[in-house]
């Protein structure tokens, strides 16, 4: 049986999304339709909006259903551009982010946007007085910026913690640091989701009108929700324009026929995992401890990397010196195990981790990483599977 730890990727479907969306589909209607047919399906829809409000701590009138991650991102970062305040141009982006918010950004810079980078530490935290620093027009931050020193800011954005080596930033001080300075901030919740707390009215605090957090990405697919579904949470105040037209749906933020199926999945499988979010925790923080204990009982010189204790409790991202990760992750799959060397989005790309770059780590280190995500199937037996092979897949990719 293959072992599966690749949730970082993409978690299993939960049964009780999967029941919710077959129930959802037996009902026929458009949401946006006045008949009693699309009101119906009408009140599931805002019931499952409700839902997912309750669990991401915001208004129902904030959560737009997007398709997810992704989307979600590039919704918040393109509309926020989009509708900036006259005269700002600076986007304030954290080394370490996201190949979704990288990307965006790049392609803002062909409408007039100059990135202006932030330092992650040697753990992959955001430094919390350089993102301070940056956010402030003019004014000096960790390192050169990309276009020149000055400028006004438009908006900045931050991963709640890195998906790559699982390190949980301080999302509260960086959103205070955001309303401080009078800039919208996004942020990137999507590897966070399920793991940790999460509550935007709380991240956003007493901050004024259309400035520190005002927007929130999610995923339903890293929490057993479908593959095509998630959120973004804007706030009532934030200015935001719209990437589809067509339609007045969700604010005018997103038009087109809404997905109501996906929405009563995603809303379920929010719930459900809010639900065990702290037991399952506990749990997945001692099997990651036993799987990085048994790596490096068995490959002395692999590294842990990230922080080694706050990060998310299904995270193991490991430097194993000398072996590169792509073969790697092949002998693992060989073996019957599946792990990643990085992001889902850049699969099949042999590519450094920017992330690991990042850190302070050279290039031929940054190739030579593992990332193992476990999830609500993950088990002990998982772990030996592991633990039995890992020697032997080191030393056959380090010669």
């Amino acid at each position: 049986m293959r072992v599966y730890l690749d949730h970082a990727a993409s978690a299993p479907l939960r049964a009780s999304a999967r029941e919710a969306w077959l129930a959802a589909t037996e009902h026929v209607g458009n949401a946006s339709s006045t008949h009693g047919a699309g009101q119906t399906v009408r009140r599931m829809l805002e019931d499952a909006r409700e839902r997912a409000a309750a669990v991401l701590d915001c208004e129902p009138i904030e959560l737009v259903f997007t398709s997810g991650g992704t989307e979600s991102i590039n919704t918040a970062l393109r509309g926020l551009w989009a509708a900036r305040r006259p005269g700002t141009e600076v986007l304030v982006l954290p080394d370490a982010e996201h190949h979704a918010t990288l990307d965006t950004a790049a392609a803002l810079t062909a409408e007039g946007a100059r990135v202006r980078p932030v330092s992650v530490d040697g753990l992959g935290r955001i430094d919390v007085t350089a993102f301070a620093a940056a956010l402030a027009d003019g004014r000096g931050a960790a390192h050169d910026w990309v276009g020149g020193t000055a400028g006004a800011v438009a908006l900045a954005t931050a991963l709640v913690a890195n998906n790559e080596v699982g390190t949980v930033n301080d999302a509260a001080e960086l959103s205070a640091a955001a309303a401080r300075a009078q800039v919208p901030l996004h942020l990137d919740a999507v590897a966070a989701c399920g793991q940790l707390p999460l509550s935007f009215r709380r991240l956003r605090g007493d901050a004024d009108a259309g400035a520190g957090l005002v927007a929130m990405s999610v995923a339903g697919h890293k929490i057993g929700a479908p593959a095509g579904t998630g959120a973004l949470v804007v706030a009532r105040t934030a200015r935001l324009a719209p990437l589809l037209h067509g339609g007045a749906q969700q604010r005018g933020l997103r038009a087109g026929t809404q997905d109501v199926p996906g929405a009563v999945a995603l809303a379920t499988a929010l719930e459900e995992t809010e639900a065990q979010r702290e037991s399952e925790s506990v749990r997945l923080a001692a099997l990651r401890d036993r799987l990085v204990d048994g790596i490096r009982h068995s490959v002395p010189a692999a590294v842990l990397l990230g922080d080694p204790a706050l990060r998310l409790p299904g995270n193991a991202h490991l430097l194993f010196p000398g072996a590169v990760g792509e073969s790697l992750l092949f002998l693992l799959d060989m073996a019957g195990i599946s792990a990643s060397t990085g992001s889902a989005c850049q699969a099949g790309v042999a590519e450094p981790s920017h992330v690991v770059m990042a850190m302070g780590r050279s290039e031929r280190e940054a190739r030579s990483v593992l990332r193992f995500t476990l999830g609500a199937r993950s088990t002990d037996a998982d772990v030996d599977a592991v633990i039995a092979v890992i020697g032997d897949a080191v030393a056959r990719a380090s010669r």
